[in-house]
């Protein structure tokens, strides 16, 4: 039984592609794909000094349609087509405070890095996918589409509830294709842009990053776990999802929290 797991695990012969694949939650990711066999390719804006040369680095803003046209390409006229998409790009870039302080462009700038990036790339290479009838496209969402701070992420949390609900429906339609569309939503993880974020709300008060945020999830419960994640764990779940082990799941979003959602 154990060795029919391991080999269920296995990804010998897939193609990866990890977008925002050079650090934090996108680097762990890569590097769990990659040792469990794919061939993996990343992107990001620059190339980072230290990375892996073991994958194949494509530069590219994927905010832009021009970024996305350059992946597109590049993994077409290198791969054909890719098994295993994972769509990590995105982040916080609105300021806190409510309603009254965000503009049109922080509205429009939340979407254009958290949503419109995983668009456009889903529709250009999820026919490949259907034209072999396999593949696995993996949205990196967030538990702010589910538990929105109104004075901390806003706009953040809206864009994040506008991919959940893409990626339902992209599920619902694709997966009598031989494609299986699944959104993995993160709590807090200890990567170093959230580390400086919760920093920055900390201000003077002198409160550690870990200490920030459990003041933020305490008002909702907390964490029972009492710590944020680490990237390698929710690379582990992204690993086991991707693989032939999840074959007959689709559809879902899995909440990896430390169990601070505390609805059904």
């Amino acid at each position: 039984m154990a060795n029919s797991l391991l080999q269920d695990i296995t990804l010998e012969g897939k193609t990866a592609l990890v977008t925002g694949g050079t650090k934090g939650i996108g680097k762990a990711i890569a590097e769990r794909l990659a040792r469990a066999g794919a061939t993996v390719v990343v992107t990001a804006r620059t190339r980072p000094s230290e990375a892996n040369s073991e994958h194949q680095f494509i530069a590219a803003d994927l905010t832009t349609v021009e970024g996305t046209a350059t992946v597109v390409k590049e993994v077409q006229d290198n791969f054909g087509a890719v098994d295993i998409l994972i769509e990590n790009v995105g982040g916080l870039r609105a300021p806190g405070g409510g309603f009254s302080v965000l503009t049109d462009e922080h509205w429009e700038n939340e979407l254009r890095l958290n949503l419109l990036p995983t668009i456009r790339l889903d529709r250009a290479l999820l026919p490949g996918m259907i034209a072999k009838k396999s593949g696995v496209v993996i949205h990196i969402s967030s538990i702010a589409g589910r538990m929105p701070l109104w004075e901390v992420n806003m706009a953040y949390a809206a864009s994040k509830a506008a991919l959940n609900s893409y990626s339902k429906a992209l599920a619902n339609e694709v997966a009598n294709k031989g494609v299986r569309v699944l959104t993995v939503s993160p709590g807090g993880v200890a990567t170093e842009p959230m580390i400086q974020f919760m920093e920055s709300l900390g201000g003077a008060s002198g409160a550690s990053p870990h200490e920030v945020y459990k003041n933020l999830v305490d008002r909702f419960g907390g964490v029972p776990m009492e710590r944020m994640a680490e990237p390698e764990e929710v690379a582990s779940l992204v690993g086991f999802l991707a693989s032939p082990a999840a074959a007959y799941l689709t559809s879902a979003n899995y909440m990896i929290d430390g169990g601070a959602v505390s609805v059904i």
